[in-house]
């Protein structure tokens, strides 16, 4: 079995990466993905990020697993080429800003007119409506206004801070795909056409709260206070690198006394119980800092491994694929793009029993399958030729 989403087709208008990153998701575990894409430029991703050979590695760590078709949507007939498309598709994936698709005619009701089944997800930034609804948005806008950049706020200062990687894009896409599948199991029971709308900030809010918003969940009165839980998170020095240590309950905490040589911290009135602990853990980490700086990162691995304290070295990330947990997990894969040449890419996290092998079919150039696919909707070859003449397609 190629993949539990093996006989599933997505037609994906989607670009940057929340949307192509979700149905990469959905390609690794089988389904049948064709990515749409403008004349010419085609995805602005494609140009992000380190190239080789005029391919990018933020493209292609997000597409592949795809076909593409590039179409000017601007032309009727390339409308009509996609809609020809979504006849046989379970799944169509656009995240223009509100309002765009109705104006090229490929909203809801222009698809659900020619398939009564589909599954229509509607991405955006802010949502459909609302005062931010039409703003242009990239992910350090949502960090912003969800609350990640308060979360990530510099400790002494408070001053916020942009988290250094774009993760409202991926959490925005990691809902999107279970979204989806959550909508075709839907439709297996007996739905029919559906019309999904998320959005960044929804899913960076929903993925914040359990922790970073726990202050604001509890409202009224008889509300104790705790502190953040970013208080207990540090990154320690070593006499040669860095580590991070995390004991949360009273058993842990006393490994960790012992590992380090000081069981009387486990005993200090400050540190004895975890509620305590809580109010005085800028002081703990201190305290912590002072003895794992005087140490080595195998010594202090080691004594911490012993004793079953949760830890880790910190991996600078040109020593992750190294790492011999990664390499047990064979969690990196490289394969040699036609194009880009050698390259290497995690492989799906989720494995399933029934699929036989994880594809890592390689990300496609722009219009790479345009031909292919218009042949499989009937198109002749002169036909073909006539729409590449009017520039309908490429």
């Amino acid at each position: 079995m190629r993949g539990p989403l093996a006989g599933t087709r997505i037609i994906d208008l989607s670009a940057i990466i929340a949307g192509p990153m979700a149905t990469q998701l959905l390609a690794d575990q089988g389904a049948s993905v064709i990515k749409v894409e403008p004349i010419g430029v085609g995805d602005t991703v494609r140009y992000l990020g380190p190239r080789r050979a005029g391919q990018s590695a933020m493209f292609l760590a997000t597409n592949r697993n795809k076909r593409a078709i590039a179409l000017n949507l601007k032309d009727e007939r390339a409308r009509a080429v996609l809609l020809d498309l979504v006849r046989g598709a379970d799944v169509f994936v656009q995240n223009f800003r509100p309002g765009a698709v109705d104006r090229m005619k490929v909203g809801p009701s222009h698809v659900q007119a020619v398939n009564e089944r589909l599954i229509y997800v509607s991405m955006s930034g802010f949502g459909q409506t609302g005062p931010y609804a039409t703003r242009r948005v990239y992910d350090p806008v949502i960090q912003a206004v969800s609350g990640f950049c308060d979360a990530q706020q510099d400790g002494a200062s408070g001053t916020p801070r942009l988290i250094q990687t774009i993760a409202c894009d991926k959490v925005t896409a990691l809902t999107a795909a279970q979204a989806i599948t959550a909508a075709l199991l839907a439709r297996a029971n007996g739905a029919g056409f559906q019309h999904v709308t998320l959005n960044m900030l929804d899913a960076a809010i929903a993925f914040l709260w359990p922790d970073a918003f726990y202050a604001e969940t509890l409202i009224g009165e008889g509300v104790s206070e705790a502190p953040d839980l970013a208080k207990f998170y540090r990154i320690h020095k070593t006499k040669d690198g860095f580590v991070t240590v995390i004991a949360v309950s009273d058993g842990e905490f006393r490994a960790l006394a012992k590992a380090l040589g000081r069981d009387e911290l486990s005993e200090d009135g400050r540190f004895k119980e975890i509620g305590v602990r809580s109010q005085n853990a800028v002081v703990l980490n201190e305290i912590i800092a002072d003895i794992l700086a005087t140490m080595t990162t195998a010594e202090v691995t080691d004594r911490l491994t012993a004793n079953d304290v949760p830890h880790g070295r910190v991996n600078r990330r040109g020593e992750v694929a190294g790492d011999p947990q990664v390499i047990a997990n064979e969690t990196l894969i490289e394969t040699v793009h036609p194009i880009a040449g050698r390259m290497r890419a995690p492989r799906a996290a989720a494995r399933f029993s029934t699929q036989d092998e994880i594809p890592m079919e390689p990300a496609p150039a722009i219009g790479a399958d345009t031909d292919a696919i218009l042949t499989e909707l009937g198109r002749t070859p002169g036909e073909i030729a006539d729409l590449r003449a009017a520039k309908a397609v490429a």
